[in-house]
């Protein structure tokens, strides 16, 4: 008895260490929890692209208010690409307002063009964490600057029941020789794979139902839409513009067992699901307003999210203007 407890300790004790690494002071005030009915709701926006006294970002603030007040989430992400204009504080604020305004929890990974305006990333995270509900931090020791943990609790318990893994996928290829966009490193990788032991573990040796943002799509996405007798639903009018290296983030997320999704933004006229060998590759909608490329059948619009406590499943749909809904897609159901 006492070895098992000594045991239970050393567990509780690590997952600790793993969240207070990952997880600032601030970003702790708000525990996320799964509600009295089991459920627990996010809403995925992406892409926003806000420049700050451009009238045409005003759709975007539009249609995050209709889909906040239709669909009333436990917390809402953003999937990068915020902000795409300087001044990028006031931007940043004023993308998050209908959010702010409406007290919700609320998490951000960076993109490819948030910090190209007039401030870097880690001033980014230094504006998110002066305002009301963010839960956005950083991970020290790793690449990226919006590498984090959040945790959701069961409704009668204060252990995990999901966990929610945020990376930043970085910018662009930092090698000569490799053209386009960024990846998720190496280090980051193992930090993910070290928590989600560390959770499997404190669990009973079974893997907590978990998801992953993250902005550019990984190269599995490419692998998942060649495969026509994967099952997919959703708009599909661009390639995956992913790096073009594979640094392993599948195939760890595979190994590990627990991740059910990955989010992501970055291709504007997509939102498609692709089943990746058990993992569902979601795009989000793209949310922002006339101020990039644009052209995604219905508008801009969010994507949503229902987690079901102690279920390793989970159901998620489009959410458009004129309150419409699509692609309602329930898994591991629709995947077989």
């Amino acid at each position: 008895m006492k070895h098992s407890r000594l045991f239970s300790l050393s567990l509780m004790v690590l997952v600790s260490t793993i969240l207070f690494d990952t997880q600032s002071i601030s970003a702790q005030t708000k525990t996320l929890k799964f509600g009295d009915d089991g459920k627990f709701k996010i809403v995925q926006f992406t892409d926003v692209h806000w420049r700050y006294g451009d009238a045409k970002s005003e759709e975007a603030a539009k249609r995050m208010a209709e889909v906040l007040d239709a669909e009333k989430p436990d917390l809402v992400i953003f999937t990068g690409d915020v902000v795409t204009a300087k001044p990028a504080k006031d931007g940043l604020k004023a993308a998050l307002t209908p959010v702010i305004e409406r007290k919700l929890p609320f998490a951000v990974t960076f993109g490819n063009h948030d910090d190209e305006n007039d401030l870097t990333r880690a001033e980014l995270l230094a504006v998110l964490k002066g305002f009301e509900g963010n839960l956005t931090t950083s991970t020290a020791g790793i690449s990226g600057v919006t590498n984090y943990i959040l945790p959701i609790k069961g409704s009668n318990s204060d252990n995990a029941a999901s966990v929610l893994y945020i990376f930043d996928s970085n910018s662009y290829s930092p090698l000569k020789d490799v053209k386009g966009y960024g990846w998720i490193e190496r280090d980051q990788i193992d930090w993910y794979m070290k928590s989600s032991k560390a959770f499997t573990t404190a669990n009973g040796g079974q893997p907590l139902p978990s998801l992953a943002f993250f902005h550019i799509p990984i190269p599995e996405y490419h692998e998942a839409i060649a495969n026509e007798s994967n099952f997919m639903i959703g708009t599909r009018k661009e390639k995956a513009c992913s790096a073009e290296v594979n640094s392993g983030l599948g195939i760890a997320m595979l190994q590990a067992g627990d991740v059910m999704a990955t989010f992501v933004g970055h291709d504007h006229v997509n939102d498609y699901a692709v089943n990746w060998r058990g993992i569902l590759l979601c795009y989000g909608r793209f949310t922002g307003g006339d101020t990039t490329y644009t052209g995604i059948p219905g508008g801009n619009g969010a994507r949503v999210i229902e987690l079901t406590e102690g279920k390793r499943e989970f159901e998620t749909w489009i959410r458009i203007k004129d309150g419409k809904v699509i692609n309602h897609t329930r898994y591991p159901q629709d995947l077989k």
